[in-house]
């Protein structure tokens, strides 16, 4: 009797009462209305399991704290109308760090008119007679018993030091902070045919591209017309040894332009940008916003990377100016600034009790309102019928 009793009582804690089978009436619109919350049910559970097992990115916001870090830069840019012996890269920053002319991991390659290739390196060929002059005169300095010794035109550094090519007097000269003015009254650039070489390559084109690293301050790179060198603490180019370019044409298609790792997942602004210049010695001057990025991985891996914003600006030069003048250098300058936060990206999955929970809530939530929907339904049937009955009736 007593467990009858403990049995009724916690019968009575049934929130989900049940009406007899014979009470409960069963309609088209009920089955209608069942049949599409059925397939709005599976949908909605098929999509939710769809995220469930999908993987997400979830931003945040940090300082960055990185110190005393290096930069790394790809670029890959074509100069359809300049030669590459024309061309040089410096960057330069607010620290007061200079890098000019640099070449190491940088390669340029020769494009004819037509913007086929010629040659790739980091060396410029010279001209089929300057080559075969080249070649016998090293020749013969293999035959002879007093090795040559050049003279590097007052630029040497030990009294002993020798220049046996042209380019060796030209670095000379950029060490001294010297002007490489006319290559003609240089014995070694005349043997080695230098003016002919640049008369021959006058209408190149030349694409330059590779990997630099600066430090992690404002500052720029750019790439511009002639040697570069520092004289009284100033950046100086030299462009007196181009007299066969009337004008620096820079119309220019930057291929690729980013800063750090390369992750496919961020787009660079000046991907595959093109700028045609409207005038001779035209500048164009790109400012960059860097910002420092980082994802992290399900899998535990960390990768270090950037994104940039860009604002473009150009203005025109004359070759006055590059004679003296206040006009400012032809060429393709990047300025960049690095942003103060880092912008960090969590790879991650929702947990099943997450997923879970959002089911139950699908399922519960769609009867829910299918219920009300099908109890409208009904009820305006019932009384549209009892209407139309008393309407006979009468």
């Amino acid at each position: 009797m007593g467990t009858k009793s403990v049995l009724d009582r916690f019968r009575g804690l049934d929130g989900y009462a049940k009406t007899l089978d014979d009470f409960r009436i069963k309609t088209l619109t009920g089955a209608t209305v069942t049949l599409v919350s059925t397939f709005l049910i599976l949908i909605l559970l098929i999509s939710e399991f769809s995220v469930y097992r999908s993987v997400q990115m979830k931003p945040s916001l940090l300082v960055d704290k990185s110190r005393k870090e290096q930069l790394g830069i790809n670029f890959n840019v074509t100069f359809p109308k300049l030669p590459c012996y024309l061309l040089s890269l410096d960057v330069m920053d607010i620290s007061g760090a200079h890098q000019e002319n640099i070449n190491h991991d940088i390669y340029k390659v020769r494009l004819d008119p037509s913007g086929n290739e010629i040659s790739k390196d980091k060396e410029y060929e010279l001209g089929e007679k300057a080559k075969k002059a080249k070649s016998a005169f090293e020749s013969a300095q293999a035959d002879a018993e007093t090795p040559y010794c050049g003279s590097c035109y007052g630029a040497e550094e030990t009294p002993d030091a020798c220049c046996n090519t042209c380019e060796s007097v030209r670095q000379a000269y950029i060490k001294k902070s010297w002007s490489f003015d006319d290559p003609d009254k240089i014995e070694q650039c005349v043997r080695e045919g230098w003016t002919e070489k640049m008369k021959e390559q006058a209408h190149e084109g030349c694409n330059v591209h590779g990997y630099i690293q600066v430090n992690k301050v404002a500052g720029n790179f750019h790439i511009t017309s002639g040697e570069s060198f520092t004289s009284g603490g100033m950046h100086v180019h030299n462009v007196h040894n181009v007299p066969y370019l009337e004008e620096f044409d820079f119309t220019h298609n930057i291929h690729h332009l980013s800063f750090g790792e390369e992750v496919s997942s961020i787009v660079n602004p000046l991907d595959n940008a093109d700028q045609a210049a409207p005038e001779g010695s035209y500048q164009f001057q790109y400012f960059l916003k860097v910002v420092g990025t980082q994802f992290k991985y399900l899998s535990g891996k960390t990768t270090f990377t950037n994104q940039y914003s860009v604002t473009e600006h150009g203005r025109g030069t004359s070759r006055s100016a590059l004679r003296g003048g206040s006009g400012g250098l032809p060429g393709v300058f990047f300025n960049y600034e690095i942003s103060p936060m880092l912008v960090v990206y969590t790879e991650f999955r929702q947990s099943f009790t997450h997923f879970l929970t959002n089911a139950c809530t699908i399922v519960g939530g769609i009867f829910t309102v299918a219920g009300l929907i099908d109890a409208v339904i009904y009820r305006a049937e019932r009384s549209l019928k009892k209407k139309l009955e008393l309407g006979k009736t009468n």
